[in-house]
């Protein structure tokens, strides 16, 4: 059997071309198809000489155009990944495509934020160039969406970050934010700058979500870790587009033509965190006890804590956590700890020991009891039960 040699030109430092070439090794391993792969080193995409290069296939990022222009001039089979267009005539011709479905990344951010009860929408976009035409696709999505319900597109694509421009950044997002009427629902046309507009609310002291619910796109784990609220996010079909673009290019390694081909995959659903979990809330105590919660709860903070935060005596806060959400503020503080300790044992980085200190549920112990009477099941039960349905090991 022939081994082919195939190229795949992609920056595997973001989290979307990653996942893209995750699913290229996953049709590997479920197929016969014999490849070796080449790939930079540092896995970035570098495209110096590469028409010249003596492979059988390339399989390549075409959200860029200069890789569109470079691959332009190859004779090997070339199969071309990137986001979808809107106008038929964008895609590239001669040239099998396969899509993210940047409409229905969109739809499925703004559905999830009428879904938890808001009824105004903004998007926080990118400065436009050639490089980021799928975050231009988003937005006419966005902009579609809002017509259809005759309905203002509000856009914001504020500026790059860079150590120069960093402070003029944030202010403008903080501008931009105060100058909208809340609650408000945003969508960020990424992970990376849902994360910037979190770190801009929290700098202002913009409630999120109780003011300022925000959902990203891309299910991006390290994002998620590096924001103090949890981050919702739309989870691209990046992994099925791989295992797509690697099906087409076998196919042409054995003659079959696919000049126009082109396959769109739908995103694969929304990993649901705290950023976007909006909850109307009338009373302006409840709101500020509430936010201050969910940012401090698995760092041990006790009732009295919330109140002296607030600016409201005990009783009080509690009088108004019972009409607002029928329960104590005890309650809420225990929710967020075990939604927090759910998420730990969920992504199975973690020993439980090391998930119950950072859930501030405090030890092993009092974590067992905790689950026993709110979940009806040990830590370790769930934990199983979770990754075994993903079919993943559990960590010792």
């Amino acid at each position: 059997m022939k081994v082919h040699r195939i190229a795949l030109l992609f920056n595997a430092n973001k989290i979307f071309d990653h996942e893209v070439i995750t699913g290229i090794a996953g049709y590997l391993g479920r197929t016969r198809a014999a490849w070796d792969l080449f790939l930079e080193d540092d896995f970035r995409l570098r495209l110096s000489g590469i028409e010249h290069w003596q492979g059988d296939g390339i399989i390549a990022n075409f959200d860029d155009p200069a890789v569109a222009e470079a691959l332009s001039r190859c004779r090997i089979p070339v199969v071309a990944v990137g986001g979808s267009y809107s106008d038929p005539a964008n895609y590239p011709a001669g040239v099998p495509y396969v899509a993210t479905d940047n409409f229905k990344l969109i739809e499925l951010a703004r559905q999830h934020l009428i879904d938890v009860g808001l009824q105004r929408f903004a998007m926080f976009s990118v400065p436009a160039s050639g490089e980021n035409r799928w975050a231009q696709e988003r937005e006419h999505a966005f902009r579609s969406l809002m017509q259809d319900d005759q309905l203002e597109a509000e856009i914001f694509r504020g500026c790059e970050t860079s150590v120069d421009s960093w402070d003029e950044a944030v202010q403008g997002q903080i501008d931009w934010l105060r100058s909208l009427p809340k609650p408000l629902g945003v969508i960020a046309v990424s992970d990376a700058r849902a994360r910037l507009l979190l770190q801009a609310c929290a700098i202002a002291g913009i409630e999120v979500p109780e003011q300022v619910a925000i959902i990203g796109i891309d299910n991006d784990p390290l994002v998620r870790r590096l924001t103090r609220i949890p981050l919702s996010s739309v989870i691209q079909g990046a992994q099925e587009m791989g295992r797509s673009a690697a099906h087409l290019i076998e196919q042409m390694l054995h003659g079959v033509r696919l000049p126009n081909t082109r396959i769109v995959v739908p995103p694969a659903g929304i990993n649901v965190h705290a950023s976007s979990q909006f909850q109307l809330i009338k009373h302006p105590n409840v709101m500020r006890a509430r936010h201050f919660i969910r940012l401090y709860a698995c760092q041990g903070i006790k009732t009295e804590q919330v109140a002296e935060h607030v600016g409201v005596s005990r009783s009080s806060l509690e009088a108004g956590f019972r009409q607002e959400l029928g329960c104590s503020v005890h309650d809420v503080i225990l929710s967020f700890k075990l939604n927090a300790a759910k998420a730990g044992l969920e992504s199975g980085e973690c020993s439980i020991a090391d998930v119950a200190v950072g859930s501030g549920l405090t030890s092993i112990q009092h974590m067992h009891r905790v689950f026993k009477r709110e979940l009806g099941c040990t830590p370790r039960a769930y934990r199983d039960r979770v990754l075994g349905e993903r079919g993943q090991m559990s960590p010792a």
